[in-house]
């Protein structure tokens, strides 16, 4: 009996994802497991696995945004007919054509009496009705994205499928008209600028990670932050990396001291539970394990895969933990449970030769750690002047779950396990 494709939610909170292309064609064999299309979400791209076993008979939706639980194909045996089952789907809950929302949301406009505002169909939280009296055909996570950034669904222009409004269509909504006023408008002599030509510009569409990279990042600038750095002696830090090394096994991946560093981080969160922790709906929730995030340098944008457990794994089980998620970070092949669950974040810019600079936080997360590179500066040493590796570590702290003293102490904890690594391994 065949059985309906259906667009999986892949995390809490998806409400719709890109089908970016298919990797089976029509009438190809499928076994159960089998990687079937490619779906982009606000998070990562990933492939979506087959449930099932027999052939791919139909593909209802080749490309394009989608809500989640829409029938996108169908897989059952050889020359099956599966006309009934797509007629079913599309009237089905969940399912009904935009067309037949369209005409029910414009028989509900025509039946409002006159003078009284006609009511949406979402209710009185959904966006607003075009002028013809239809609804707005567009996707749940751009009626999100819009009724959070205040964008009219009426007054965009979609590019989905059949005019529908995507994500992507708000956020540049938004971009072009960040804020509506009724002041009347104020007439400027325009700046002088380099004359130009459309050979002068390049032109950069933002990815799906780029624009939820923007997404996040200007939510996390809506948290009240501090900042507190503190330089290390780096010398046992950089040491115990080349003792791990000399250690190593044939076939075992080589530990960087970044992974060193994500050991002992791991280790102070733990003992610092207030860093290791989610501002979350008005409240704190801290966690007893730490799962750190690291930060990585996609093709795609900046993406921050999460080592979990890490106050448990040994520096060699960090070190291939780490060697995976960023082999297939850059490949564009990690999944959505590869970025979920971290409670703190490490970035690392050192080996850009940065020597100090500011993390943005990671929400819901309440910290992040900055960590600059390894230089050979002068220190003072049983008072006397010396040269050694010190590097500067800054931690950003959610000032509504952190106070300065508790970022403080758990810097500190940082600072003694970098310059005594064996207190925490």
């Amino acid at each position: 009996m065949a059985s309906e494709v259906k667009l999986p939610r892949l995390g809490q909170g998806m409400e719709s994802g890109t089908i970016v292309r298919w990797l089976k064609s029509e009438g190809e064999a499928v076994a159960k497991g089998d990687p079937l299309y490619e779906l982009d979400t606000d998070k990562v791209t990933q492939e979506v696995e087959a449930e099932t076993t027999g052939v791919l008979l139909k593909i209802v939706v080749a490309d394009g945004e989608v809500d989640v639980g829409t029938t996108v194909g169908v897989i059952g045996a050889q020359d099956e007919d599966v006309s009934e089952l797509l007629a079913a789907s599309q009237g089905g809950n969940g399912g009904a054509p935009e067309a037949e929302a369209t005409a029910a949301a414009t028989a509900r406009t025509a039946e409002t009496p006159s003078g009284s505002e006609p009511q949406s169909a979402m209710g009185d939280s959904a966006p607003s009705a075009g002028r013809t009296g239809e609804r707005v055909k567009a996707s749940p996570l751009a009626r999100r994205i819009a009724r959070e950034r205040g964008v009219d669904l009426a007054s965009v222009t979609g590019t989905g499928p059949e005019g529908r409004v995507i994500a992507e269509d708000v956020d540049s909504a938004a971009l072009l008209a960040p804020a509506t006023s009724t002041a009347p408008p104020v007439t400027t002599a325009a700046p002088a600028t380099p004359s130009t030509t459309s050979e002068d510009i390049e032109v950069v569409e933002l990815t799906s990670t780029r624009r939820t990279i923007a997404r996040r990042l200007t939510e996390a600038w809506e948290a009240p932050v501090f900042q507190l750095s503190v330089t290390v002696d780096a010398s046992e830090l950089v040491a115990t990396r080349e003792r791990l090394v000399e250690l190593m096994r044939e076939g075992e991946t080589k530990p960087t001291v970044n992974d060193v560093l994500t050991r002992v981080v791991a280790s102070a969160l733990v003992r610092h539970r207030p860093v290791n922790a989610h501002f979350s709906d008005g409240r704190i929730l801290r966690y007893s394990s730490a799962n750190v995030g690291i930060a990585v340098a996609a093709p795609s944008g900046l993406v921050v895969p999460v080592i979990r457990e890490a106050d448990r794994k040994s520096v060699q089980q960090i070190a291939a933990a780490r060697a995976d998620l960023v082999s297939r970070s850059r490949e564009g092949k990690l999944k959505l449970a590869d970025l979920e669950g971290g409670t703190f974040t490490i970035s690392n810019l050192g080996m850009y030769g940065i020597e100090q600079f500011v993390a943005v936080l990671n929400p819901p997360q309440v910290a992040i750690l900055a960590v600059g590179s390894i230089e050979d500066r002068a220190a003072v040493l049983d008072g006397g002047l010396v040269i050694a590796p010190t590097m500067t570590i800054t931690l950003t702290c959610d000032h509504r779950a952190i106070d300065g003293s508790e970022g403080a102490e758990f810097l500190n904890t940082v600072k003694s396990y970098v310059e005594s690594p064996a207190l925490a391994l």
